[in-house]
């Protein structure tokens, strides 16, 4: 006989992991206990070795499913002649920490109960278990026990308290546990006060005769709340773009299962797993033609954002009937440009003109969270969206690295905590453009903060210096004395990729996007670099051309076209699309702001190049949200066209005329807007292939990374894959957080920790 101590840090808590080594130890006719701490979970055991190193491997081996094992530590020490196994009270450890869990969907078990008559929890909207339910947005502190979740408020009946205090049952301390008597309840209520509320599942049925009526539903979930209407309703879903002001910007669905998933678009293996994993996203689909949801729902575009029920609540919603919907859209319950709505009073305040009823309940969300957005490339998960079910689980560091913070980017912001060989990349923060956003951003670095006992020891920002979230750093950074490190933000693009893949050594990278702030102050985004964690080189880049406006010219991709023209000495022919879009005295003001140089800052931005392109062709003069002219010219490719628009290398430059008057000929030509498009894409595919080749030739660097938020067009990422991997060299794409900017933060820290390193 012997003793032994056992550390075990991870994703540990809220997962079952408890109840798993007393069920283990029990099997195993061991003695001992086990208690959650907030560094992980400690384990005493006593017993023979050979039977001890069995219960080790099974530790791991058999480890919940929502559970990760980061790390495991064994001590071996004198036999305490333990009696029994037991589930001791949790022990709070001055400055440890450890990862949380994200929300994750209902379990099949929860799911069949709730379906099931003779259940006590049955059509319950809350149900949920130690294996399912939320996490991450009701925790306040850790340990996760039940006194620091927003479920304290609700004391557990006898029956609850019964499931919640046995170890061999699958509710022990399922902190959110609750049943009808004692839990959560839901409602429904007018927006304008004038009816009574309905409560419970009269509620729920209510509220799917108001979705059959084309009404418009704010339903609370579990970050937030969400707006939901029929998405088979083309006069519903207008509607509810005219209330929440998002012109053409795509909503998502939610479908009850995946035969009707399949009823509505393309879909493979991978993309099925992804809807059925415990994260729950909405995956990106190729839309059947034949589907009978409303065009309204992703205008002029053949991909649809769809996820499938990940609550109760979900699920009851959307329960096969008779005329009711089943497609929904459940966008996210907020006017365009603010943060999703959490909070019963905030969503009467906010959303009372944006719905026609709330479904509401009283169980308190603690930190609003966004649904995730993905699509599979290369068999593989690619994230757009990174926040429900995945945020905060922590991307595992190539080295420990100091507590910092980075404040991330203006657009698709999230922020940055690291501690030891963890970095905690936050849920969705949005677009920081408002005072509601930015405050949602304090409040979060808050959270996180206390959550993971992190007292940053620097600040990472991006080098633009109007960024709300480079403020917010520039002033703690002055208020707290703490170092302040400036990143430049495609070097950070790059070391996001490098942290994901735990690269440390140069590698070649390919940052491209529609705005960063360049060293030499111009705004850049069609970036070629030599870079590690510490430092890069600038090795090439497209050149610069006016940006009539700055920041303004992003909604006007005519302005953007005709600059380029401008600026590469090709004249404005009049049957030019872009041209048409202006009369001759706007044409006039505006060729003279770019020949006296009046707020037109140079751009070597590939996501403007895409615009101009798009407004070349024919395809958009306008733009109603961020990057609509180029995923609107994607969704044109003629994949049968295999010419392509060349791009020439001039000492670093990447010259840009042959290509556009190659397309300015097609356009004067008739040539169709598909065919003009597959060919940019090819061209730069190719242009892409043969600038790496050369810096690789030049380096002896065979690792390439593709970063930034232009990388999220598909057509663009598969054929400058396919080209570079049949020339030989190693390439990179992001699987653990977003390409855009929503990844910038993981990348600010890294650098700023290997600064701090030396």
């Amino acid at each position: 006989m012997q003793g032994m101590r056992v550390h075990i840090s991870g994703i540990v808590q809220g997962v079952g992991f408890r109840p798993f080594v007393y069920g283990l130890a029990d099997r195993l006719k061991l003695r001992g206990w086990v208690k959650n701490t907030s560094a992980g979970v400690e384990i005493e055991v006593d017993g023979e070795r050979d039977v001890l190193d069995t219960f080790i491997n099974l530790l791991r081996e058999e480890a919940p499913p929502l559970s990760r094992i980061d790390d495991l530590t064994v001590s071996i020490r004198p036999v305490n002649r333990f009696t029994s196994f037991d589930i001791v009270h949790s022990e709070a450890v001055e400055g440890a920490f450890q990862p949380i869990s994200p929300d994750v969907s209902i379990c099949e078990d929860c799911l069949r109960e709730l379906f099931d008559p003779d259940d006590r929890r049955y059509r319950y909207p809350f149900i949920n278990c130690t294996n399912c339910g939320p996490r991450f947005t009701i925790i306040q502190d850790i340990p996760y026990d039940r006194p620091t979740p927003t479920m304290a408020p609700f004391d557990m009946c006898p029956a609850c308290e019964r499931e919640y205090t046995d170890p061999r049952d699958r509710r022990f301390h399922a902190q959110p546990v609750a049943c009808p008597e004692c839990g959560p309840q839901v409602w429904l209520e007018s927006t304008d006060g004038s009816k009574e509320a309905v409560t419970g599942m009269n509620a729920i049925d209510r509220a799917r005769e108001l979705l059959r009526q084309g009404k418009i539903l704010a339903v609370k979930g579990l970050g937030g709340f969400h707006l939901a209407c029929d998405a088979t309703n083309a006069m519903a879903v207008l509607e509810l773009r005219n209330r929440t002001l998002r012109v053409d910007k795509p909503f998502a669905l939610m479908m009850p299962d995946l035969e009707t998933v399949k009823r509505h678009a393309l879909l493979n293996r991978p993309e099925g797993e992804l809807l059925l994993s415990p994260a729950r996203p909405i995956v990106l689909l190729r839309r059947r033609s034949e589907s009978g949801i409303a065009h309204e729902v992703a205008p002029k575009q053949d991909w649809i954002g769809v996820m499938l029920p990940y609550t109760p609540l979900h699920h009851l919603l959307l329960e096969k009937a008779e005329r009711i919907p089943e497609v929904l859209v459940m966008t996210s319950g907020n006017l365009s440009e603010e943060p999703i709505a959490t909070g019963n009073e905030e969503a009467r305040l906010r959303l009372s003109k944006l719905a026609d009823a709330f479904l509401m309940h009283d169980r308190e969300i603690h930190i609003r969270c966004d649904d995730s957005v993905v699509r599979v490339f290369d068999k593989q998960i690619y994230p757009i969206r990174r926040s429900r079910g995945y945020a905060p689980f922590p991307v595992k560091l190539p080295w420990n690295a100091p507590p910092l913070l980075a404040a991330g980017s203006e657009l698709k912001n999230t922020f940055c905590i690291t501690n030891q060989g963890y970095a905690f990349l936050s849920h969705h923060v949005g677009d920081m453009e408002n005072y509601e956003t930015l405050k949602s951003f304090e409040e979060g670095v808050a959270h996180f903060e206390r959550l993971f006992r992190v007292r940053p020891q620097a600040l990472a920002c991006d080098l633009h210096p109007n960024y709300l979230a480079t403020r917010f750093a520039q002033e703690r950074s002055e208020r707290e004395g703490i170092p302040l490190i400036s990143v430049q933000h495609h070097h950070a693009h790059i070391a996001a990729c490098m942290a994901e893949h735990r690269l440390d050594e140069p590698v070649i990278g390919a940052s491209f996007d529609g705005t960063g702030y360049g060293e030499d102050g111009a705004i850049w985004g069609g970036e070629f670099l030599v870079a590690g964690f510490k430092d890069c080189r600038r090795a090439a880049h497209l050149e610069y051309f006016p940006l009539p406006g700055g920041d303004a010219a992003i909604k006007r991709p005519a302005r953007t076209a005709l600059a380029l023209l401008w600026s590469l000495g090709l004249d404005w022919e009049d049957t030019l699309p872009p041209v048409q879009e202006f009369c001759a005295e706007d044409r006039t003001i505006l060729r003279t702001q770019l020949e006296k140089r009046i707020n037109t800052p140079d751009t070597s931005s590939m996501g403007r190049l895409f615009d101009a392109a798009a407004a070349l062709a024919g395809v958009r003069q306008k733009v109603n949200y961020e990057g609509q002219a180029a995923i609107e010219f994607e969704a044109l490719v003629d994949p049968t066209e295999k010419g392509g628009y060349h791009f020439e290398l001039d000492g670093s430059q990447i010259r840009m005329r042959g290509a556009v008057e190659a397309m300015m000929q097609d356009v004067f030509a008739g040539i169709p807007s598909s065919r003009i498009s597959a060919r940019f894409h090819n061209g730069l595919a190719e242009m892409v292939r043969k600038i790496t080749e050369k810096i690789s030739a030049e380096t002896g660097i065979r690792k390439v990374i593709l970063s930034g938020g232009v990388w999220q067009n598909i057509t663009l990422l598969g054929r400058t894959l396919s080209l570079l991997r049949d020339g030989g060299v190693q390439v990179y794409i992001h699987q653990e957080v977003p390409p855009n900017d929503g990844g910038l933060s993981l990348g600010q820290a890294v650098i700023a920790a290997a600064r701090l390193r030396g």
